[in-house]
């Protein structure tokens, strides 16, 4: 059975990269993007919705991400997406659904930090580090 599982994104850094590092010391970097969609409504009102989306990099990825990005940069990211769970301390059932990015292009080239020489306009990476990196 063939299956798929892609995900493409666009969007503004939400926050600045997190660089953890799993009990075997593989680097994860996580950050949140924002996507907007502009429509119209029945009433011909003008209306702005925005998605919220966690992205997790590893390994050489969650390094430069970490490095190169910051709050306010365009990005795009693609991935594939993962459903975690887990219980809470209130015994209650926990998701996450996140993005984990085997490539990320930085949108802003004026803006980015670094010079243009020093820093990837894109880069690759594998989309598992093998460990989970954090829970919660």
């Amino acid at each position: 059975m063939v299956s798929l599982n892609k995900v493409m994104l666009i969007g503004n850094v939400g926050s600045d990269p997190e660089m953890r590092f799993t009990p075997s010391g593989s680097p994860v970097t996580s950050f949140r993007i924002a996507t907007n969609r502009v429509f119209n409504t029945l009433d011909g009102e003008k209306k702005q919705e925005t998605d919220w989306f966690t992205v997790i990099t590893w390994n050489k990825l969650a390094e430069q991400c970490n490095q190169f990005l910051n709050k306010g940069k365009l990005v795009y990211v693609e991935g594939r997406l993962h459903t975690r769970s887990w219980d809470g301390p209130d015994g209650q059932k926990h998701f996450r659904t996140e993005v984990i990015a085997i490539r990320v292009t930085f949108l802003d080239r004026s803006s980015a930090p670094g010079s243009s020489e020093d820093r990837p306009d894109e880069i690759e990476g594998s989309d598992d580090g093998g460990d989970m990196p954090f829970m919660g």
